[in-house]
C-alpha cells in the first residue's frame, strides 16, 4: 500500500509539472532576469539589463507633481534603463555595500511569471515572458517603501 501511494504522489507531481509547462530550470531562470535587472545597476552594467529585459519593456510607478500635487503614472522604457544601468551607481554610492535584492516568484504559469523583487529603498513587481526560450521583463510596476519619495 506505501509503495502505491507513493507511486501516486510521484505521478501527481509529474502531471502537476507537465500541466503548468514550466520545469525547475524555468524557475531558475525567472530569478536571473529578475537579478540581472538589479544588479545591472549595481554594477554598471547594461548588457546585463539588456539581457534581462524585452526591448519592449516598460516600467511604471506614481508621482507627484510638485506644483499641483497631483499624483500621475511616470513611464520608463528599456533604453533609458540601459542608460541608467551604464551611470546610476557610477560613484558606487547608491547602493549599500551588500544591496539586498530577495527575489520572490509570485506566479509561474506555462510562459508568463509575476515577480516580486525586495530591493534596499524600493520593491518592483515584474511580469515576465518566455519568448523564443527565453525569459524577459516586459512590465515593471515599482515604488520606494517610502512612498513620500515619489
Amino acid at each position: 500500500m506505501k509503495q502505491y501511494s507513493s507511486l501516486l504522489t510521484s505521478l501527481f507531481l509529474l502531471l502537476t509539472f507537465f500541466v503548468k509547462g514550466q520545469t525547475p530550470q524555468d524557475s531558475l531562470d525567472i530569478k536571473q532576469v529578475a537579478l540581472d535587472y538589479i544588479e545591472s545597476q549595481h554594477n554598471l552594467k547594461p548588457e546585463q539589463f539588456e539581457r534581462a529585459a524585452h526591448p519592449r519593456m516598460v516600467k511604471r510607478t506614481f508621482w507627484t507633481n510638485k506644483k499641483t500635487k497631483k499624483e500621475y503614472l511616470r513611464e520608463t522604457f528599456t533604453d533609458a534603463m540601459v542608460l541608467l544601468a551604464e551611470t546610476y551607481n557610477q560613484n558606487g554610492d547608491k547602493f549599500p555595500e551588500n544591496p539586498k535584492k530577495e527575489v520572490v516568484i509570485l506566479d509561474i504559469f506555462k510562459k508568463t511569471a509575476s515577480v516580486k523583487l525586495i530591493a534596499d529603498d524600493w520593491i518592483d513587481y515584474m511580469h515576465i515572458v518566455k519568448l523564443n526560450g527565453k525569459w524577459q521583463i516586459v512590465n515593471v510596476l515599482w515604488q520606494f517603501n517610502d512612498s513620500k519619495q515619489h
